[in-house]
């Protein structure tokens, strides 16, 4: 196991009826920003619980963030902060909603020219405060609520990127596993293939003899499996949405990502699919994953076969055959929830390859994965096997 320092402040507040306690969690004579997507709050009557709890708070309302939260839009609210006096920020939605605000609590005490640098200069250049913040989660998928992690899309020029700070950690986060109940199919399903390449990003790897990291990342893994298919098949059952809200906060949380090598390609190249066609977070990780396997088989092979025995009961066979046949299982697991595997199935074509590997090229980056030797040859690979 490799040396780690692990640091999480965040008080998460689980269960029914939790967002009523907001009265006594939010700072006492708060000026507060609320933020939340496109009002899908006002229709399940989670709105009506939040300002109920903030009844005697100054609320100044910023809706409208995007799927995919635009900087363009994120500043109109860093405006409307300053304008406003706010001192602290509640997040209302899912993890779209928590990272745009993530960045506009960043962004609003910003002292660089441009808080567009926050992102685009990230390793460069480290955000040193930021607003408080709390976030009463809407969509378990992410983990935004329980981590100082926030990923961002510049609409003008396409381009998705993500930064950190122990500064954007939330100072609470109420997860109240009700708000499952009524969520559209797709927006579960890709919560909960989100999360499951979460876990995977950390987990995939090579190992270093971390056997605690392993067996968690492993449980939340079949966790997911068994607990996916149960919520999606009645969003009402509780438990279900319960187990798979709180897999989707420990897959992200930082706990099984200490002391062990981390990959996040499938992030990195899942990205430019969803800043040059609007596809779906969770669906493009499930595009991109199946080709890293394939790709990198070699190289994550020990991982590959620990995943494929612990978690899929893979045991027989050739090395070959045992990781085709675990490749085989991811993919079918994926689509068991309806989540479709390969470039054609949302209509992109071959041209996509040399598209994403211009982009990679024009930010310097030639190679990523947990041994920075996944090439772009490499990466051109992966699209092309997954391209139909």
């Amino acid at each position: 196991m490799k040396n780690f320092e692990f640091y999480n402040p965040v008080k998460v507040c689980f269960g029914k009826g939790e967002i009523s306690r907001l009265t006594g969690l939010v700072p006492p004579k708060a000026n507060i920003l609320l933020t939340y997507g496109g009002g899908s709050i006002k229709k399940n009557g989670i709105y009506d619980q939040v300002m109920t709890a903030l009844k005697g708070f100054n609320v100044i309302e910023f809706s409208g963030i995007e799927a995919n939260p635009h900087y363009e839009t994120l500043m109109n609210g860093v405006a409307l902060i300053k304008a406003h006096h706010i001192d602290f920020l509640l997040a209302v939605g899912g993890g779209s909603v928590l990272d745009g605000t993530k960045f506009m609590a960043a962004a609003a005490l910003w002292e660089g020219s441009d808080p567009w640098e926050i992102l685009s200069k990230r390793g460069k250049v480290s955000v040193e405060k930021a607003l408080p913040i709390g976030t009463v989660l809407t969509l378990p998928a992410t983990g935004s609520e329980m981590n100082g992690t926030a990923v961002v899309t510049r609409w003008e020029t396409k381009d998705k990127l993500a930064f950190d700070s122990v500064h954007v950690f939330p100072k609470f986060s109420i997860l109240d596993p009700e708000v499952v109940f009524s969520l559209p199919r797709i927006q579960v399903a890709n919560g909960v293939v989100d999360a499951f390449i979460h876990v995977m990003e950390q987990y995939l790897t090579y190992p270093v003899d971390a056997a605690v990291q392993d067996r968690f990342a492993e449980s939340l893994l079949i966790s997911l499996i068994e607990e996916g298919p149960r919520v999606l098949a009645d969003r009402t059952n509780f438990d279900a949405a319960a187990n798979f809200m709180w897999a989707a906060t420990m897959a992200l949380n930082g706990l099984i990502g200490v002391g062990v090598p981390q990959d996040w390609s499938t992030h990195m190249i899942g990205h430019e699919l969803t800043a040059l066609h609007g596809i779906d977070h969770g669906q493009t990780l499930c595009i991109i994953l199946p080709g890293l396997m394939r790709v990198k088989r070699e190289n994550k092979e020990k991982k590959l076969l620990q995943y494929g025995e612990r978690v899929w009961n893979i045991s027989e066979g050739t090395t070959v055959e045992k990781i085709d046949a675990i490749i085989a299982k991811t993919v079918n697991f994926f689509e068991s929830v309806g989540i479709k595997t390969k470039l054609s199935d949302y209509g992109v074509g071959s041209d996509i390859i040399p598209r994403v590997i211009d982009r990679f090229t024009k930010r310097g980056i030639k190679a990523i994965g947990e041994r920075g030797d996944l090439t772009l040859d490499e990466i051109a690979k992966i699209l092309e096997l997954q391209l139909k």
